[in-house]
């Protein structure tokens, strides 16, 4: 299937690694441009090229959304979509957690996907798309992760209302919802379980393919999701999980 992806541009937040990355590097290869954003420049760096920009980029950071358009337009002359992916907040328990950590994270999770959302959408053409990096979360909590599933559906909520407001003006929103995906992020929860190995064995008994995901194959849902190819698919939220949520 053609994509129709080529000289298309793209904006990916916190992209310099996991899914954002995986799907920055599937538009490329599609051929499309990419504006990539990332907290560092030293994790950036590697991403660099003819068909991608990178910009040191804070999602919390109220001037993002703006900065990142520009780069774009300045940049091709042209805005297409967006992944808006938010990263992952700390562990912990929902006792376990301060205000002081539910307030940042809903500055960054949040409060700078909104933004995000909101400002992007609003640069876009008809034929326009954006796609949220959520998680599976929103439908199902996981363990030892309540801030992710105190806000992850607050925003899927978003994303849905969003599609509503933007759908008239020939724009789309969507949601993704990866499952386990072998990224740096999901290794890092693994492993703060004590036994990463154990943590991995028993996570992919839950998951009917047995296995995690890679993820390329995150990043090529979320490339069709984006493109003209998925043009009447709006306001829906993808899981990619393997099969593990047992939710409709």
């Amino acid at each position: 299937m053609d994509l129709d992806l080529t000289d298309r541009v793209f904006l990916v937040t916190g992209g310099a690694r996991g899914l954002g990355r995986a799907t920055a590097d599937v538009l490329v290869a599609e051929g499309a441009r990419v504006v990539l954003s990332g907290r560092t420049e030293e994790t950036l760096d590697p991403a660099r090229g003819e068909s991608v920009e990178t910009v040191v980029a804070d999602n919390a950071d109220p001037a993002t959304p703006g900065r990142l358009i520009a780069a774009a337009q300045d940049r091709w002359g042209r805005l297409d979509g967006a992944l808006i992916s938010v990263g992952g907040p700390p562990p912990g328990s929902v006792a376990g957690t301060t205000d002081e950590q539910w307030t940042a994270a809903f500055e960054s999770v949040f409060l700078g996907a909104v933004r995000l959302g909101r400002e992007i959408g609003a640069a876009l053409p008809a034929g326009g798309a954006i796609a949220y990096v959520l998680s599976s979360s929103v439908r199902a909590p996981l363990a030892n992760l309540a801030i992710s599933n105190g806000l992850r559906p607050g925003l899927a909520m978003v994303a849905k209302t969003l599609a509503d407001e933007l759908g008239p003006a020939g724009v789309r929103v969507n949601g993704l919802l990866p499952g386990r995906i072998g990224t740096e992020r999901v290794a890092e929860l693994d492993a703060s379980t004590g036994d990463e190995a154990a943590a991995r064995e028993a996570a992919t008994r839950t998951i009917p393919l047995r296995r995690y995901g890679e993820p390329a194959e995150f990043g090529r849902v979320a490339a069709f999701l984006l493109s003209p190819a998925s043009s009447f698919v709006s306001g829906s939220m993808l899981p990619v999980d393997g099969g593990m949520l047992r939710a409709l």
